[in-house]
Formats: C-alpha cells, structure tokens, sequence
C-alpha cells in the first residue's frame, strides 16, 4: 500500500500548457481520499508551486510543498517549514561569472519575483511562464538580489548546456550541486540538495518507510527520487536514463500518463 504520491510537476503532473489533466486530477483526488499524502517536488520555488497545490487541496489532506528542488520543504497543511537549506553567498559571484563568460542569464527569486540579469531571454520567459511569475532584470544583480539564495538558475542554449555545464561542475566541485532540469535550464543548489535525500528527511517524520513511496518524474532532476521510491515510475516522454531507473514507464504527461500510474499502483484499478 502506498501512503506518498511525489510528483515532478513539469513534464510529469502537467501537461504542455502546465495544467493537471481531468484523468489525473481526478485519480489523485480520490487516492488523498484514500489516506494517501501527496508531495510536490520541483525546482520551482515554493511561489510557483502553491497554484497546484491549491488545486489539488494538499493542505487538506496532509501533503508538502518540496521546492528548489528539495532545497525546502513546506507542510502545506500548517504552511511549517520543515527543512531548508541555502547557498553560501560567496558562491553566487562565481555562479553570476560562469554565467556571464557563457553568454547565458543567471535567475534567482525574490519574494513573488523572478529576477535576472536579462529579462529578454527567450528561457527567462519560459520559467516565468512556468512558475506565473513577473520577471524583472537586475542593473547589479549581485548587489541587488536578496541573500541567501535557495538556488541560482543559468538558462541557455540546449546546444551550450552540456559543455556549460562541466564547466560549472567543475569551478564549483565539492561546494554546490548542478544538473539540469531541463535542456536549457541548469539548476545551481546547495551541497547535498537532491528530491530524494529531501524526501527521504520528510518521509522519517512522518512515519512512512521508502517501499512505500511512489515517485512520478521525467527530468534528470527526478532521477534520485526515481531510484529511492519503493515505486519509481518515469513518464514516458522521460529522457532514457530515467525510464532506464524506473520500475515502470507510464503513458506521456499528456497522456494523463500520472493518472494512469496512480490508478494501476495506488488505486488497483
């Protein structure tokens, strides 16, 4: 019996227009119903989150925010913050550097704010499509931002990212955690911060053991989450590595492909 539905949000709970579908919505519903917690983890800061955790009444039915990719954690039931940790301000100088020698903007969040260093990036505007959040660019940006930060994002080229990537990888070994969420997005996280070692801290509280976990995700980032759920499901538009980790491939996030995974394992439909 699963108690603890974690759900990646984009490419995994929402479709392309980044909205729960009627199948799925209605699937996990019923599972909260049931008794079972749902936990929404994503590289979105907890702003972006609350509109779906809204929809789906989580604070009634005992679920969690886990945003920054694992980088806090919200009950949403009493809005407590049961976890946090953030960057070390000296590292964002060098994380705004590498960004800068890329030719790539640097994100980050301030209060309901999305703020960066260019505002006209075709990949800033994706996340603050994202997250329905207003963007606005920064002059000085490590003078103006709000420290310390949960995490910074550099946002670029699909074709750039990967050598990006390395690059940041390597100028920041040991003092932060990089990987991409999606091809133009590299997430820049505390040390340590991943959705698994943040579910795994949440899951001790509240009493519910690994096996009885089910985790829903597509992207690099759910990759953890994937492998330490009793039951790691990938999407089926999920890069390979993923599906590759998974004990089972749903149907896409357009697919009601969730919905479908909840019903099978959770429902015994």
């Amino acid at each position: 019996m699963y108690k603890l539905i974690a759900l990646d949000l984009d490419g995994t709970l929402t479709n392309h227009d980044k909205i729960i579908t009627p199948r799925t919505f209605d699937a996990l519903m019923t599972a909260q119903r049931q008794g079972v917690r749902i936990v929404l983890a994503s590289g979105r800061p907890t702003y972006g989150i609350v509109p779906l955790a809204k929809q789906l009444e989580i604070d009634k039915y005992g679920g969690a925010i886990m945003a920054f990719n694992g980088g806090k954690i919200t009950d949403w039931a009493t809005k407590q913050t049961l976890f946090e940790q953030k960057l070390d301000d000296e590292i964002v100088p060098l994380l705004w550097q590498l960004a800068e020698d890329a030719d790539m903007a640097i994100v980050t969040y301030r209060g309901n704010e999305i703020v960066t260093t260019d505002a006209s990036s075709e990949y800033v505007k994706e996340e603050a499509r994202i997250n329905r959040m207003p963007v606005v660019e920064l002059d000085d940006f490590l003078r103006q931002v709000e420290y310390p930060l949960n995490k910074c994002l550099i946002v670029g080229t699909p074709e750039k990212m990967p050598e990006v990537e390395q690059k940041v990888a390597a100028a920041t070994k040991g003092r932060i955690s990089v990987y991409t969420s999606a091809p133009f997005f590299l997430e820049c996280v505390p040390l340590h911060i991943d959705k698994a070692q943040s579910l795994a801290r949440l899951i001790e509280k509240w009493g519910i053991t690994k096996d009885e976990v089910m985790a829903c995700g597509d992207g690099h980032n759910d990759l953890s989450m994937i492998e330490f759920a009793g039951m790691g499901v990938a999407m089926d538009n999920a890069d390979d590595i993923v599906k590759q980790a998974a004990n089972y491939v749903t149907l896409s996030n357009e697919e009601d492909g969730v919905g479908v995974a909840v019903e099978k394992f959770v429902l015994n439909r």
